[in-house]
């Protein structure tokens, strides 16, 4: 049954000082609570499918990529260890059994974050790779092997995007770049997508500085980028939601770059809110808009943006902060979480294939 999860408090990466929200080891997973930052560096661990749900959807663990693989983990390490009488039962049946299981929690997980197109096609990933299992222990194997599988291809996926990146947007000069939300290693398995294109920037010695944005109503760009930005050593600068047009017209910024939680057929672009905003001033003053998104985020039976469900979240997050109530008792409130990047404002997508 599904119960409180432990904290508890971890370094960094010691290999390169990367930031890491997932942790984990066959059997054993901790999350950061994003949460907590940059006051805390707090991991909680997850056992079950349960857990990892409550996570996803109070924003503990974000960023499409990140949801994706805290979710296969998390029924991962449900099976490994047998950590609910559910799933007690099902290893105890037949494969038909582990597998009406697995699909079942997998029906579940989908609902977290619906927007997120990357949890919805490990969900797929993984209900197709079940289905020919002949036992139940083979059932439970899957679900391990492809878990740990798309941590694995995250890493490698979100290096080639940065070198990728780095070349489309320098020629081995220094630039400038503005950045909306969290898309670093907090945000994936690690390293990053767009800011993993920062950071391989600032590694080829090709970043003058960094503009991040707050990131209203959650605040991710205040609390979560500007957190790796300061730890990395890259030089930046916060800015609020709206001081993006006026900080164009004074500052030369060389390009805008942004992820995505889903891609459509046409190239347009889901991402946080505001993405949108920021693309039409950058179209006004002549800057490049580029999305860093894995071929994953591409939802090809999307045909545009006008199809894409968009989450809405509680009022909660723009009427309080900490808590604390900063708005008017009373006011209505509108927070859809997301909005859509017509293709014709996108400069280009950048994958782990190349730039399209």
């Amino acid at each position: 049954l599904p119960h409180s999860p432990r904290s508890t408090t971890m370094a960094t990466d010691a290999e390169d000082r990367e930031l890491l929200a997932i942790v984990y080891k066959r059997g054993s997973l901790r999350l950061l609570n994003q949460k907590k930052l940059p006051h805390v560096l707090d991991y909680e661990e997850v056992t079950n499918s349960d857990e990892v749900w409550h996570q996803i959807r109070d924003m503990k663990v974000r960023g499409a990529p990140a949801i994706a693989i805290a979710a296969a983990l998390g029924l991962s390490v449900e099976v490994q260890r047998c950590a609910t009488e559910a799933a007690q039962r099902a290893a105890q049946g037949s494969a038909e059994d582990a597998i009406a299981f697995v699909k079942e929690r997998l029906a579940y997980l989908r609902t977290s974050r619906p927007t997120a197109v990357n949890l919805m096609a490990m969900c797929d990933r993984m209900a197709d790779a079940v289905s020919g299992a002949q036992t139940a222990a083979d059932v439970f194997r899957t679900v391990e092997e492809v878990a740990e599988a798309i941590l694995h291809e995250d890493a490698a996926t979100n290096k080639a995007m940065g070198e990728y990146g780095a070349k489309e947007i320098s020629n081995g000069q220094k630039v400038t770049i503005l950045t909306h939300c969290n898309t670093g290693s907090l945000a994936t398995g690690r390293y990053g997508t767009a800011l993993g294109v920062i950071r391989q920037l600032h590694s080829l010695g090709c970043i003058e500085h960094v503009y991040c944005t707050e990131t209203r109503p959650y605040n991710q760009g205040a609390r979560l980028t500007a957190f790796e930005l300061v730890h990395e050593g890259i030089p930046a600068t916060l800015i609020t939601d709206s001081m993006v047009a006026w900080l164009m017209k004074n500052k030369k910024i060389d390009a805008v770059v942004v992820g995505a939680d889903r891609v459509t057929a046409n190239g347009d672009t889901a991402n946080k809110i505001g993405t949108f905003a920021i693309a039409m001033i950058a179209k006004q003053f002549g800057v490049r808009v580029y999305i860093a998104s894995p071929i994953s985020t591409l939802d090809t039976s999307i045909a545009s943006g006008e199809e894409i469900e968009i989450e809405e979240r509680p009022a909660e997050e723009l009427t309080h902060i900490n808590g604390e109530r900063i708005a008017a008792s009373g006011i209505g409130v509108w927070n859809p979480a997301f909005d859509v990047t017509p293709y014709a404002l996108i400069d280009g997508i950048i994958t782990e294939k190349g730039v399209i």
